[in-house]
């Protein structure tokens, strides 16, 4: 039996509810469907409904009272930036990155492919002890991961999801190297960090100080691919202009100009209405916003590795500035 100390180090979340052969958000939606199908307006069908809404909340609320025991990292404390506490980044400090960035890459590339499975248990390994190496406390979690979920239909720009109240994580489509950096940042949803900035970076931040050169270069390629989208201003003709002449290898331009998709004008003004919408909602939530997916997250270190009010030291795998002595 394990003293109270011990297990203040270590807290398993249940997500109990990430092993369905469903997806939670689909059977809650299918469940009244299947209710009013199979067995129309009556007690017993409305019963159906109640039995898949109830298995739902009680997974929920099984996950929130194993969370309640989670020691939060202060990113402020911790790293000397947080959302609205941060240094924008010069575009020529940019501009300088974005060409550090692409040596590196070319110069320490794996083609490797790690089938997603085991990818995502390295992924967490890596989140965990990351995390633990900051609170003292190891926070275990699923490593189940889905291909398909309902909810992609809803948010076609998104290459992955984590249902907040589940923790079920589902992968949309195919992000070639990039799919370490993907789970990390849904997997840190799955921990209890739920705006996208704090995820964007705990998943960066892990990945490159793993040791582990798959790890380490999806962490890369993200901070790349993010610093080529703000340079870019948001447009994808610039964005593919800018891929094409950062020199990568052909393997790696290939991932970056895959990510988005061409679409039609109808696609894209839905791909638009709903990203504002997504906007909105983070907005709501306390966060800058879609922009914290690059423009914060880069901005975060840049702050991160040149401020000397930082307690944690930036992993030598992914500092590109220098900080001050203090």
């Amino acid at each position: 039996m394990r003293d109270a100390g011990q297990s203040r180090n270590e807290i398993r979340i249940s997500n109990w509810a990430t092993y369905w052969t469903v997806a939670p958000l689909d059977m809650l939606v299918a469940a009244p469907l299947v209710g009013r199908l199979l067995l129309g307006a009556t007690p017993l069908g409305r019963l159906v409904q109640g039995v898949g809404l109830g298995m739902y909340l009680g997974s929920g609320l099984r996950d929130w009272s194993d969370r309640q025991g989670v020691r939060r990292i202060d990113f402020r404390r911790e790293f000397g930036a947080d959302i609205g506490h941060m240094k924008a980044m010069p575009r020529e400090i940019r501009e300088a990155e974005v060409q550090t960035l692409a040596r590196r890459l070319n110069d320490e590339v794996v083609l490797e492919r790690i089938p997603r499975r085991e990818l995502a248990v390295a992924v967490d390994r890596a989140l965990t002890r990351y995390i633990a190496g900051i609170t003292g406390q190891h926070v275990r979690t699923s490593t189940a991961v889905r291909g398909f979920s309902l909810v992609g239909l809803a948010f076609p720009f998104a290459v992955g999801a984590c249902d907040l109240l589940s923790g079920d994580v589902v992968i949309f489509r195919d992000t070639g190297l990039l799919e370490a950096h993907v789970l990390a940042h849904e997997f840190s949803h799955r921990k209890g960090y739920w705006k996208e900035l704090h995820a964007q970076v705990l998943g960066y931040l892990s990945l490159v100080s793993s040791g582990e050169l798959v790890l380490q270069q999806s962490a890369l390629l993200e901070r790349l691919h993010r610093n080529l989208w703000v340079l870019a201003g948001d447009d994808r003709a610039t964005f593919e202009r800018l891929v094409r002449g950062s020199a990568l290898r052909p393997e790696l331009t290939a991932v970056l100009l895959t990510l988005r998709p061409s679409s039609t004008g109808i696609e894209r003004r839905l791909d638009t209405g709903l990203r504002r919408l997504y906007h909105l909602r983070m907005r709501l939530t306390g966060q800058s916003g879609i922009s914290d997916y690059d423009l914060g997250f880069t901005n975060f270190l840049y702050t991160f590795e040149t401020t000397a009010s930082a307690r944690q030291i930036a992993p030598p795998a992914g500092t590109l500035h220098q900080r001050p002595r203090g």
